[in-house]
């Protein structure tokens, strides 16, 4: 890889690190009971945060949280919106000291 694409990735990163920061803290409200991606995305549409209702924005976020231990996958339904069997989230217990010490360390994919 070239020196130059090895700049502007990494100024791509450091320009989405604050936004994905907080894409987290708006997924992570809205998981008060277990929830799918898409319910998710669907919430927060509703409530003006994203344009629109599509998975995507939530489930790459969903994952990395999942990573850090925030968040995990317990169970699989059918999704209302699809018809396809997807993963259910829920917040891990004590999840609020994890929040604290992982939120900021946004991991680079």
């Amino acid at each position: 890889m070239s020196f130059i694409t090895n700049q502007t990735r990494q100024m791509s990163f450091e320009d989405i690190k604050e936004k994905k920061a907080v894409r987290y803290e708006q997924i992570l409200s809205r998981l008060d009971k277990p929830k799918t991606a898409k319910e998710i995305a669907v919430e927060l549409f509703e409530l003006g945060i994203i344009p629109s209702a599509e998975r995507n924005f939530t489930a790459p976020r969903l994952t990395e949280l999942e990573k850090m231990g925030i968040v995990k996958a317990f169970k699989k339904k059918k999704c209302q919106y699809t018809g396809k069997t997807v993963a259910i989230y829920e917040k891990v217990e004590n999840v609020n000291k994890m929040v604290d010490e992982n939120i900021n360390h946004v991991p680079m994919i």
